[in-house]
């Protein structure tokens, strides 16, 4: 078993067989936007949640939107919207175990809603890593950098991650600490996890060029 925090290259990653439930994480207050729900949120005229779905949508089997506000809007998007079960916006852990319960496959995949140029291989390539160190789950890093949100993790963690919310714990790093944790690599398009969670960020790609990854977007 690998220890925590283990890491992996996986550029050529070969297929698994597991069916993956993909979970798009909109469930934040949005607060360095100024309140506003993030998702909804429009990059040249389409909603940011709408970009990750469309990145995501090749790579998982499912997809579920997990969002606390405009449940209805959500909804539009044609997935499953499923909420905290804990009030008061706990944090993306919260978001993680609403998709683990809901979840229809025994592997579930976490993305934010506000990377909309999230890697083509994403899922292929952390499922690769996890699979290669038998890991509970596997995060993605570049430059040494973990992006805890970008996440492959096992259903069966569904009961644990319960217990710890239960006790208070609220930090996605110090639950991923108690894990067997792989550290997958995406040092060849580290841009593809840029995130907009500022005005500033919006503005600058509403006018610029997206960061292109190694599928050519």
């Amino acid at each position: 078993m690998p220890p925590p925090g283990a890491r992996l290259e996986t550029r050529n990653p070969k297929p698994g067989t597991a069916k993956i439930t993909g979970v798009i994480l909109a469930g934040g207050q949005g607060r360095r936007m100024g309140g506003v729900d993030k998702g909804l949120e429009t990059l040249r005229g389409k909603p940011l949640v709408q970009w990750v779905i469309e990145r995501l949508r090749p790579q998982v089997d499912e997809i579920l939107i997990n969002a606390n506000q405009n449940l209805a809007t959500y909804a539009r998007f044609g997935h499953r919207v499923v909420p905290d079960e804990i009030g008061g916006f706990a944090g993306p852990l919260a978001g993680l175990q609403r998709g683990l319960a809901e979840a229809a496959h025994e592997l579930v995949a976490t993305v934010p809603c506000d990377s909309p140029f999230l890697p083509g291989e994403l899922v292929a390539r952390l499922r690769a890593g996890l699979e290669a160190h038998r890991a509970e789950l596997a995060v993605a890093r570049t430059g040494g950098q973990p992006h805890p949100v970008f996440c492959l993790c096992r259903r069966v963690l569904l009961p644990h991650l319960t217990r710890f919310l239960a006790e208070g714990g609220r930090k996605i790093d110090a639950w991923y600490a108690t894990l067997r944790v792989a550290e997958v690599a995406f040092d060849d398009e580290p841009d593809a996890f840029s995130n907009i969670n500022t005005r500033e960020a919006l503005q600058l790609f509403e006018s610029g060029a997206p960061p292109k990854g190694r599928d050519g977007f």
